[in-house]
């Protein structure tokens, strides 16, 4: 009774350690788990010699350094680690505990963990595999491999166990599975890897890469939460009409019909009005978020936009639209922003101008003088009203005249002095023209100097959004000055009441000019195209507001599936798919064809600022009228005080 039970103990000590050659192998096409941890229910002995034998394999003599760890098969025991893809964990299933362990585990099979069971038991149906697997959520993305001792030397050459040593053991044949469910409600599926035998693994899968391998869902049912913001969509999410209605939530609609075609799954549809926001008070999510959150939905097949605070809460795994919502207007004539009677010269040109009238002026006052003291007689001078007197006054007013092409009533009577009054006039009257030239191409130009949200906000432009979802949500909760600035100054009136109008409103606005609005582009542009005449089409500028990136494609956190639906929008992607989608209904900026093909007339804005000058020096005239009239009245009261 005694040698029996060493007899027993012998062989059961042997059946484990025969197990180390065939996991090697399996390690090593694993990408090598750094951590080990064996949960076992083994005697000591058995411990000892599989930890002996382990940790003298080829395995370990490799450079990058391995840990390796053998404990009792309870959930207390399990490993908590950051690195959960550097993690293996080998169970028996041939212990008693090691079901309730997996049970224990729950979904964190389907984490990152890397799992290796080992089972002397064999059945071609995987009877056994099932009955202890088939409950646990070992999904499309577990890494659960079986290995499963098909054959021993024993029963192949009939040799008594006293004859049996541990190099015979080498020569055991083991099955290696792999072991996952398309969904809970599905059977497990089996995949063969390989048989090892004689210390080799003949690997007999085809493609090494797990979502791959696993892209047939066979049907399973995924859950889709599209967002739909007008009835008029649930008419046309298939026949490309009225693309400027949920343009974003079409074209994801067709790429998730995509991608349930890659997957081979059945779509089920769930439609909701919003994308989801978290509401302060209770912690929970609205919309698409919320059924994602909640497990109402697997997939979010509309994208939405990447913030920090929706992070921990889903995964986003693929960018399908590069749309973007931006404040869009037409340029305002450049008088709207500029004195466009101070641009036609540079400064330098303004400075040369005023240096040229002055230096004029002396010269002319000179000449004028020489006149009347040397060559000509004062009483000649006197009694001819026409002839210019060396005044400075006089002398300022007819080269300023010149300037303007005025003319001149007074003239000097020498030839030296008319020579300078016509060289004058021919010089300025070269500025003049290149002045009047530049002055009409620019009253025809349009400004380009609203380039920033500050810009906007200081414009005499008005502002307004359109009446979506995420447009409300954004613009309240601004929190940046400028854009907070922008919402309480531009949008939010005084009533109470705020600028979120339909976007053909808005578009229709933005045609009359003096006018900003906030819409998708790829939508909008579609009804602009339409409604705007090719000139008008000219001088349309884009000024970001919203602090995201592109939206992107979501899917519940920590999915299952998350790598392979990430696969197959790359896949869709790189197909042309993608673009075929966007392109079919998003539309592009329109190119201008026809700048200045219409004439556009001087408005008062235009004249503004002549008209501030002519008031100013009627004003200015004015207050010296009245200051010469008391200077007068002063002087006559001094004369009569003196006589």
């Amino acid at each position: 009774m005694k040698n029996f039970a060493v007899l027993k103990l012998f062989i059961g000590i042997f059946s484990k350690v025969e197990f180390v050659s065939s996991i090697q192998s399996l390690l090593k096409n694993l990408d090598n788990p750094v951590r080990i941890t064996a949960m076992i229910c083994w005697n000591y002995s058995t411990r000892i010699k599989f930890t002996s034998r382990f940790l003298k394999s080829k395995y370990f003599n490799e450079e990058r350094s391995h840990q390796f760890a053998i404990t009792e098969s309870r959930i207390e025991n399990f490993p908590q680690v950051i690195e959960e893809h550097q993690q293996l964990i080998i169970v028996d299933l041939d212990c008693k505990n090691t079901q309730k362990l997996l049970q224990d585990v729950g979904y964190k099979i389907t984490r990152r963990f890397k799992w290796i069971a080992l089972s002397e038991f064999y059945e071609s149906d995987h009877k056994n595999l099932k009955e202890i697997l088939n409950k646990l959520p070992i999904l499309t993305n577990s890494e659960f491999y079986c290995v499963l001792k098909t054959l021993s030397n024993k029963e192949e050459t009939s040799l008594g166990a006293n004859n049996r040593t541990e190099k015979e053991f080498e020569f055991s044949i083991f099955q290696v599975i792999a072991v996952y469910k398309p969904a809970l409600d599905k059977s497990l599926i089996f995949e063969n890897l390989g048989i090892f035998a004689n210390n080799i693994l003949f690997v007999q899968r085809k493609v090494k890469e797990l979502s791959i391998r696993r892209r047939n869902l066979q049907q399973t049912k995924l859950r889709a939460s599209l967002v739909v913001t007008n009835n008029d969509t649930f008419k046309h999410l298939e026949d490309y009409r009225n693309r400027h209605i949920d343009t974003i939530s079409k074209v994801c609609y067709f790429l998730t019909n995509y991608l349930s075609d890659f997957v081979n799954g059945t779509l089920e549809y769930k439609f909701v009005n919003s994308w989801g926001y978290k509401d302060e008070n209770t912690s929970k999510w609205s919309g698409m978020i919320g059924d994602l959150t909640e497990n109402r939905s697997d997939i979010g097949a509309s994208a939405l936009f990447y913030t920090p605070d929706r992070i921990k809460y889903i995964d986003y795994i693929a960018m399908p639209t590069p749309t973007r919502s931006k404040f869009v207007f037409r340029s305002p004539k450049l008088s709207f922003t500029e004195n466009v009677y101070l641009l036609p010269f540079d400064r330098f040109v303004w400075y040369s101008l005023f240096g040229l009238m002055a230096v004029t002026s002396i010269v002319l006052l000179s000449v004028t003088w020489i006149e009347r003291k040397i060559i000509i007689s004062d009483n000649q001078i006197e009694n001819d009203s026409f002839v210019l007197r060396p005044s400075l006054l006089d002398v300022f007013i007819v080269v300023f005249g010149a300037s303007c092409q005025q003319g001149s009533a007074v003239a000097p009577m020498t030839f030296s002095a008319r020579l300078v009054m016509m060289l004058t006039f021919i010089t300025l009257m070269f500025l003049y023209t290149s002045y009047s030239a530049n002055i009409v191409a620019l009253l025809q130009s349009p400004s380009n100097r609203i380039k920033t949200l500050e810009d906007l906000l200081n414009s005499r432009l008005k502002l307004a959004a359109d009446d979506t979802v995420f447009n409300h949500y954004y613009f309240r909760h601004a929190t940046e000055e400028t854009r907070k600035a922008i919402y309480e100054k531009k949008i939010l009136n005084h009533d109470g009441t705020e600028n979120f109008l339909p976007i053909a409103d808005g578009i229709e606005k933005i045609r009359n000019g003096l006018f900003a609005f906030h819409f998708e582009t790829g939508v909008g542009y579609k009804l602009l195209e339409e409604l705007f005449l090719e000139d008008e089409k000219c001088g349309l500028q884009e000024i970001q507001y919203l602090q995201v990136v592109d939206p992107w494609y979501s899917i519940q956190k920590n999915s299952s599936y998350r790598k392979l639906f990430k696969i197959g929008m790359m896949r869709i992607n790189e197909h042309g798919l993608q673009q075929r989608e966007n392109f079919a209904l998003y539309t592009r900026k329109p190119k201008c064809v026809s700048r200045g093909g219409n004439f556009i007339t001087a408005s008062l804005v235009d004249t503004k600022p002549t008209l501030l000058v002519l008031l100013w020096g009627y004003l200015i005239a004015f207050i010296i009228l009245l200051i010469e009239r008391i200077l007068h009245k002063i002087h006559s009261k001094i004369q009569n005080y003196l006589q």
